[in-house]
């Protein structure tokens, strides 16, 4: 033993010595500890599961029926890359509204070819006012501004668009067509080109693409309201005995269906711990209510991001729309709730929520709050800003917020599940027993039924490129 070993143990044996009642190290042994319940990190609020309106679906598959819509098209495009060389890929030109459903692909390929690649600065003009408009554009990369006159002479913003858009599709058709607004690169920006005349050499080559786009002109020609769908004939204002016209509510043919989604997982708990070890608390119980909130986390990620069924996924291309300026700001989040009715609440990403109040102090605006179930809740206009951290943010520190109407009565959002499943331990999750293997481990099979579906296009909107790692005066 060294001296410094022997130092320590005379000092510890003299406190011993001098202690005058029962140590606490040695107190314990006697007591019984009070115990948490089994904590866990990755619990949230999911307030998207809270605020959904959850549908039964007994069948399992929920059929969501419209009117009969022409409006097809509006989508975005893909593009890879060879260096510095980017290309259109052939296949997604059909997301366009004049390609929607052509699939010959040597002739999607051939156009692919003719597009030619641009680079535009920032500040820079691509399409002027009231030049002839000869060709069309997709965005690679960068945003563009579209501009325009007001009824005053003043100039105002008509759109923004970003990666995957394009604008001057109408420019292939239209032989005299001009420029009906200016665009403008707002960052710096690359564009594939593709001219009217690379278009029409094409349509001369091949039978099938000319039949396309009479196909096109003739479905674009027919009555429709402006959402696209097939048109009401009414007669309103008229006196006498006018001849009343006579109609129909045509449906889509193909009306989409959802099927219930899963989240399982495998339950293992030795029968010595559920046995022995089940005072104060029941092993199984916690075992299980650990497990059922991690499917539950999973159920809410699986509700934004699906790519089958997620709202990020499904939102209509025209309900998306872009950030001004990069944050978002107000009007942005004014723009995103002008494009619904009745909006019941935004959905964002905790850094979304706390960007956008930097955004409002910066103005000198301080939104009141409204109360949800007892929370105060951040709010827009009155509209409440639920915080979601399944809503993804990308390595350019970017995101997006959810605006939502919800319910079937409102032609909304609604999530989908089906209660009273064979043995169910919550609406629409059954926890049902496997048996006991020979290592004497009992499994249970842990399963959640869930879906969402839009009914209707406007019942969701997104904000699209929010940027979060803005901190400016």
């Amino acid at each position: 033993m060294t001296r410094a070993e022997s130092t320590e143990s005379s000092v510890n044996g003299r406190a011993e010595q001098s202690r005058l009642s029962l140590s606490t190290a040695a107190a314990r042994n006697l007591a019984t500890t009070t115990k948490s319940v089994p904590q866990m990190q990755e619990i949230s609020s999911r307030w998207l599961l809270r605020m959904l309106p959850w549908v039964n679906v007994s069948g399992g598959t929920y059929r969501v029926n419209r009117r009969l819509t022409y409006l097809v098209g509006d989508g975005r495009v893909t593009f890879t890359t060879d260096g510095g060389e980017i290309r259109v890929v052939p296949g997604e030109l059909g997301e366009l509204g004049l390609l929607r459903g052509y699939d010959d692909q040597e002739v999607l390929s051939g156009l692919a070819g003719r597009f030619s690649q641009q680079e535009f600065a920032a500040g820079q003009t691509i399409a002027e006012f009231g030049s002839p408009a000869d060709q069309m554009y997709l965005i690679a990369h960068g945003k563009v501004s579209k501009d325009g006159t007001g009824p005053y002479g003043n100039p105002v913003q008509l759109d923004v668009l970003a990666d995957g858009e394009f604008f001057g599709e109408e420019a292939l058709l239209d032989e005299e067509g001009i420029w009906e607004y200016t665009t403008r690169a707002m960052t710096d920006v690359t564009v594939l080109v593709l001219p009217r005349q690379a278009f029409n050499e094409m349509q001369e080559r091949s039978a099938t693409l000319q039949t396309h786009v009479e196909e096109y002109r003739d479905a674009a020609g027919k009555p429709q309201n402006k959402h696209g769908e097939s048109e009401i004939a009414l007669a309103a204002g008229h006196e006498g005995e006018a001849l009343l016209p006579g109609t129909f509510v045509d449906y889509e043919l193909a009306p989409r269906e959802y099927q219930l989604s899963v989240a399982q997982t495998v339950l293992r708990v030795h029968t010595r711990v559920a046995d022995l070890y089940n005072d104060p608390m029941n092993q199984l119980e916690q075992q299980l209510r650990l497990t059922i909130e991690a499917l539950r986390e999973r159920q809410e990620f699986e509700l934004v991001n699906n790519r089958g069924f997620g709202l990020l996924h499904n939102a209509d291309l025209r309900q998306r729309i872009h950030t001004r300026t990069g944050p978002p700001t107000p009007d942005d989040l004014d723009e995103l709730l002008s494009k619904r009715r009745r909006t019941r609440f935004l959905l964002a990403h905790p850094r979304a929520i706390a960007a956008f109040g930097r955004e409002c102090t910066r103005r000198g605006i301080y939104p009141t709050p409204v109360d949800v179930d007892g929370h105060q809740i951040p709010a827009w206009r009155g509209v409440p800003i639920f915080p979601c951290g399944k809503i993804p943010i990308s390595r350019g520190e970017s995101t997006h917020i959810l605006a939502m109407r919800t319910g079937e009565e409102d032609q909304g959002v609604i999530g989908l599940n089906q209660v009273g499943i064979p043995d169910e331990y919550e609406p629409s999750l059954s926890v049902r027993f496997m048996g006991i293997s020979e290592q004497a481990i009992m499994s249970y099979l842990v399963s959640a039924y869930y879906s969402l579906a839009v009914l209707v296009p406007d019942a969701l909107g997104v904000l699209d490129n929010v940027e979060l790692a803005h901190y400016g005066d």
